[in-house]
C-alpha cells in the first residue's frame, strides 16, 4: 500500500508537492517524512547518481525516480509490488511535467504546487488495491521492468559510520522519546525539538554524534526494554488491583450468600 508521496526539486531539495492526507493512519509518519527530506538533501548534493532507486527503511521502502531535475518519491509497505510503485511514480511524473514543467525552475517557496495533491490522491486510489484487473495487467506488463533498479538500505544512503548532521539530531532525540513512551506522545512535539536548541547531552550526543546505524540499534534496544517494562508494569498494576478489591469482593460475596441462604431457609 502507498503510504507517502513527495515531490522535490533535485538541485536544492526544495519540496514542491506532497500527498496532504498521507501518513494519517501511520505511526511516526513525521519521522519518515524527515527521512525523505534527508534523502532529498543528499540528492541535492549529488551523493546518489541513480535516477531510479529503492531504499529500505524499517517496515517500509522508498521508491524514487529523478526526471527533469525533479525527484518523485513514494513510500510503500515492503510487500507492495515494486513494479506498481514505479508505474505510480511514472503517472505522477507525466502529469506533473504536463501541468508544471515550465514553472519548476522558478518555484521559490516550498510546496508551490500543493494543488497537485488532488491528482496524487486520485492516482493513489487507483494503485492501492493490487488485485484489480487494471493493476494485474500492469504487473504482467513485460515491457516495464524494474529488476535492474537497485535496492539499498536507508542507512547506506544516509551514510553508515559518518557523523550525523547535527540539524538532524533533534529528530533522533524525539524518536528516542517516542520509543520510551510508545503509548503516548512525548512531552514536546517534533516541531519543538527542531525549532529549539535542545541540550542533547541528555541523550549522550554531546561529544560524538552517533551514526544512523548506532541510533537504530539504540532504538531497537529501547523498544525491547520498553516492552519488557510495560509487561512488568501491567502485572504490578494487576496485582495491586487484586490486593485492593479482593477483600471487598469477598465481603460482598459473603453478604450475597447470606441473603440467598436466608431466603432459602425462610
Amino acid at each position: 500500500m502507498v503510504k507517502l508521496t513527495m515531490i522535490a526539486r533535485v538541485t536544492d531539495g526544495l519540496p514542491l508537492a506532497e500527498g496532504l492526507d498521507d501518513g494519517r493512519d501511520m505511526q511516526d509518519a513525521e519521522f519518515y517524512k524527515q527521512q525523505v527530506k534527508a534523502l532529498f538533501k543528499n540528492l541535492s548534493r549529488g551523493q546518489n547518481e541513480a535516477s531510479r532507486m529503492s531504499v529500505e527503511t524499517g517496515p517500509y521502502i522508498f521508491h524514487y525516480i529523478i526526471e527533469g531535475r525533479v525527484c518523485y518519491l513514494t513510500m510503500c509497505d515492503r510487500a507492495y509490488p515494486k513494479k506498481l510503485a514505479f508505474q505510480y511514480l511514472e503517472d505522477l511524473k507525466n502529469e506533473f511535467e504536463r501541468g508544471y514543467g515550465n514553472q519548476i525552475e522558478t518555484a521559490a517557496r516550498p510546496y508551490a504546487f500543493i494543488k497537485f495533491d488532488t491528482f496524487i490522491q486520485r492516482t493513489k486510489k487507483l494503485y492501492q488495491d493490487t488485485r484489480t484487473q487494471r493493476n494485474i495487467a500492469k504487473l504482467n506488463d513485460e515491457l516495464y521492468e524494474v529488476h535492474q533498479i537497485m535496492t539499498r538500505n536507508v542507512q547506506e544512503v544516509l551514510g553508515v559510520g559518518e557523523k550525523l548532521d547535527r540539524k538532524l539530531l533533534p529528530l533522533y532525540a524525539w524518536l528516542l522519546l517516542r520509543l520510551l513512551s510508545p503509548d503516548s506522545n512525548p512531552p514536546f512535539g517534533l516541531q519543538w525539538f527542531c525549532e529549539n536548541s535542545i541540550s542533547l547531552s541528555t541523550f549522550h550526543f554531546n561529544d560524538a554524534s552517533p551514526s544512523f546505524l548506532e541510533v537504530s540499534q539504540m532504538s531497537s534496544r529501547l523498544t525491547s526494554d520498553t516492552r519488557i517494562y510495560a509487561d512488568k508494569a501491567r502485572d504490578l498494576n494487576r496485582q495491586a488491583l487484586i490486593k485492593k478489591w479482593a477483600p471487598v469482593a469477598i465481603v460482598l460475596g459473603v453478604v450475597i450468600l447470606l441473603f440467598w441462604a436466608r431466603k432459602k431457609i425462610w
